[in-house]
């Protein structure tokens, strides 16, 4: 078994298409095919169900993916420990949820001192990140926090104000029940916070739609079909013109915390070191 193996045995069970993985990996099929085959041979096992429209993991091929991800993270760490620690360079994979308003600011100061470092950016709702950092997918996340998790570390970012967005100027709790609200997806630390409140006080919605981004939510608003929670800071701008309103959330529901989180029992790049140093200085 070679480590190359487990890579595109990797790329299968991602994609679930041995097509797709091939034009990832720039292999032709039939050299996918055949390594996972002998992959199969030596492991005396199956590790896919195979079916028209691609392959799925069995029992055995997900107990495999597990353990690959182990055996290639660590010979990542190995190839790290050799880098040049004062020029990081390669792929920085960073989660985000959309209303980190400094990130900005950390990226272009990031990118300044270390042109070499390719940043890949997914954005995501709270409890996605906090999974995709888990299973090593992403090197770090910006999410909302606190965070209790065994295995995740975190860094206090800042703190932020949370207001109740409308489209009109005036605001009674009462309009809950009476116009949608426009969140994002479960998850969504924002959301907690509202449903949260709404519990205390014994309200029911009369509508939740939700939505994945929040060019979406805050158009929606201004449109005028429903209302919304969102950091402060995130639509000043638009409070200035006049194009939405916010308005006050009552403690402890008000404040919200952004943090960064890796996992704790990962290597640590001088890629990721110094992005969260420069976190560190911005703060």
């Amino acid at each position: 078994m070679e480590f190359n193996d487990l890579r595109i045995f990797q790329a299968v069970a991602t994609h679930g298409s041995v097509s797709k993985a091939a034009l990832e990996l720039n292999y032709v099929q039939s050299n996918v095919t055949a390594r996972i085959k002998l992959l199969e041979k030596e492991l005396r096992t199956p590790l896919f169900y195979r079916h028209k429209r691609g392959m799925i993991l069995n029992p055995e091929g997900k107990r495999l993916l597990e353990h690959s991800r182990e055996i290639l993270s660590r010979m990542e760490e190995m190839a790290h420990l050799f880098e040049d620690k004062s020029y990081p360079s390669g792929v920085l994979e960073i989660g985000i949820v959309e209303t980190v308003n400094a990130l900005p600011d950390i990226l272009s100061s990031y990118y300044g001192k270390y042109p070499n470092v390719e940043l890949s950016l997914k954005t995501g709702v709270t409890d996605d990140l906090v999974q995709q950092v888990l299973d090593m997918k992403l090197d770090g996340a910006f999410v909302t926090g606190p965070i209790r998790h065994p295995f995740i570390e975190q860094l206090e970012v800042f703190q932020e104000k949370l207001v109740l967005v409308t489209k009109g100027e005036s605001f009674r709790i009462e309009e809950i029940t009476e116009k949608p609200l426009l969140l994002y997806n479960k998850g969504c630390g924002y959301r907690e916070r509202l449903e949260s409140w709404m519990k205390a006080e014994g309200i029911i919605p009369k509508q939740i739609m939700e939505f994945g981004t929040f060019g979406t939510i805050i158009g929606s608003v201004a449109a005028g079909i429903g209302m919304t929670i969102i950091p402060e800071s995130s639509i000043t701008d638009l409070i200035v013109k006049g194009t939405v309103f916010g308005h006050s959330v009552p403690e402890p529901y008000h404040e919200i915390t952004t943090i960064f989180i890796w996992r704790k029992d990962s290597y640590i790049s001088s890629t990721l070191q110094c992005f969260m140093d420069e976190i560190v200085s911005l703060i």
